[in-house]
């Protein structure tokens, strides 16, 4: 995967070698897997519990370019879970906060901040400008359109969700002709009406999550370990336990199937 601006990165300064060491001395990652996640670009979609717990971990692992999309502004009901917020920040940008919090921990990486609700033809520019695309938005509406844009533009998409003390996680890899996509998911789990204003959230919960997705975006970056396509991980926070479910491509999905579900 390529950076979308500047030039490719092939070596790195001793700087960046002692900055990005733990990672280098993984096999699994070496000297090349930290070159490809320092040339790629990842857009994130919501810079909310999920996103900030995301966001981050992306941000100190060398990721070359964050886009992110936000449109809501910093409240102080969100410090309870948007760690990468701070009382300093209530009444901004969402997306500006967060780039502020990134450039501190790590000034190597490039961060465009999207204060907008991403819609068409905006959606498509953003994820068709990117690597890959971590869905951290926190309604049915916003996700869709997203899954349709990465299918359309066949970009990688880690989802994650969360809400009380349940949390999810897939990856939809449109780069293989088999892979379902959250619609074919949607189909099957059906609509979800609750929202952490209306139902609460446990705090950790969104960190658990996120960090997650950051790491499912690693492994496609960095092409190591196996990532959750055609799997979807359910999380139950009271108990510590995962559950994982085998999720197929459906051949009548709208989105990337035929539309017909009688196919």
């Amino acid at each position: 995967m390529a950076k979308t601006s500047g030039m490719t990165k092939t070596s790195f300064t001793d700087s960046e070698l002692l900055r990005y060491s733990r990672h280098i001395l993984l096999p699994q990652l070496d000297v090349e897997g930290q070159l490809a996640i320092t040339n790629a670009s990842v857009l994130v979609v919501g810079v909310g519990g999920l996103g900030s717990a995301a966001a981050q971990y992306l941000a100190a692992s060398g990721i070359g370019q964050l886009v992110l999309a936000d449109h809501d502004t910093v409240e102080l009901s969100n410090l309870q879970r948007q760690v990468i917020h701070n009382e300093q920040s209530l009444g901004l940008a969402k997306v500006e906060s967060a780039a502020r919090a990134i450039r501190l921990l790590n000034p190597e990486v490039e961060v465009e901040a999207l204060a907008v609700l991403l819609q068409e033809p905006e959606l498509g520019a953003a994820v068709a400008g990117v690597d890959l695309v971590l869905d951290c938005c926190d309604n049915f509406d916003t996700r869709k359109a997203v899954n349709h844009a990465c299918y359309t533009h066949g970009k990688p998409l880690v989802s994650g969700a969360a809400i009380r003390l349940e949390g999810q996680l897939a990856v939809f890899d449109f780069r293989h002709p088999q892979s379902p996509c959250y619609q074919c998911l949607y189909d099957v789990a059906g609509g979800e009406a609750m929202t952490c204003a209306q139902s609460g959230v446990l705090s950790p919960l969104v960190g658990v999550i996120g960090a997650s997705q950051a790491l499912e975006a690693l492994k496609l970056i960095a092409g190591f370990g196996e990532t959750l396509v055609g799997r979807l991980q359910l999380y139950d926070a009271a108990y510590g336990s995962w559950r994982e479910l085998k999720l197929r491509r459906d051949p009548g999905c709208s989105v990337c199937g035929s539309g017909d579900p009688s196919v």
